[in-house]
């Protein structure tokens, strides 16, 4: 019950910035999460996978929160240049972002300072992750980053409300992938885009786990099954592409 409550708290907090007709258009918060995806088969779970499969594509193991560290590490900003990423987002300072496994908060609240009219909606699946993007956000007194639990199979966000949905070496993780992407393309608005950044599973020499990293031809025929067209890849980042979907209007 506690966590029942939590998650209405978060939604209506969503509610008073984005206005009550946003949200009374919102599919039931609660509603699909019993719903299973008949797409998956299980194998033998490889050392850093869960055992599920996705399109021919193993499901990696969810970084949990014991490794914050990492993601906070002073080196990541010259090995993944996290500022040529937003740079690439083009994104208009009214835009409304979600951050989709936004972890610490890292890219939430470098993207929050580009949309300084708009909102940053950081959504995690740990209430760890949360706790810790509520105190970077009280710390650094930023106001239009809004942190949001999520469950496995939905990221709680209204319906046709979102600008972009970015998701930065997160995707691969997602336990239930298709069910996720299918809440956050309701979340979209019309015109409304999705970009991931992944490490490139083409090139051998980029030096992260097999099972997180992934090639452009997996991420476009997932994203296909949901409804996201392919617009572009930008490979201006050293070692993931950053891949921009769209959800054509009409």
């Amino acid at each position: 019950m506690r966590v029942y409550n939590a998650l209405i708290g978060l939604v209506l907090s969503t509610c008073l910035f984005l206005g009550t007709t946003a949200c009374s258009q919102s599919p039931g918060i609660l509603s699909n999460l019993t719903h299973q995806f008949e797409g998956y088969t299980q194998k033998t779970a490889s050392v850093d996978g869960i055992g599920k499969v996705y399109m021919g594509r193993e499901i990696a193991q969810v970084m949990g929160h014991q490794g914050a560290y990492w993601l906070e590490r002073p080196s990541r900003a010259g090995q993944e240049n996290p500022d040529a990423a937003i740079a690439a987002l083009n994104l208009s300072p009214d835009a409304i972002v979600a951050d989709i496994g936004a972890g610490t908060g890292y890219m939430s609240f470098r993207v929050a300072a580009e949309v300084p009219g708009g909102q940053v909606f950081a959504v995690d699946v740990q209430p760890e992750m949360i706790e810790f993007i509520q105190q970077n956000k009280s710390e650094k007194a930023i106001t239009n980053v809004e942190p949001i639990l999520s469950t496995d199979q939905d990221p709680n966000l209204p319906a046709e409300t979102i600008d972009l949905a970015i998701m930065v070496d997160a995707y691969h993780e997602f336990e239930y992938p298709h069910e996720m992407m299918q809440h956050i393309f309701a979340a979209l608005k019309p015109g409304g885009r999705v970009v991931l950044a992944e490490y490139r599973a083409e090139n051998p020499l980029v030096m992260i786990k097999r099972l997180h990293k992934m090639s452009q031809a997996q991420v476009k025929r997932e994203m296909a099954t949901v409804g996201l067209s392919w617009e572009k890849t930008d490979d201006r980042l050293p070692q993931q592409h950053l891949m921009f979907f769209v959800k054509r209007e009409g």
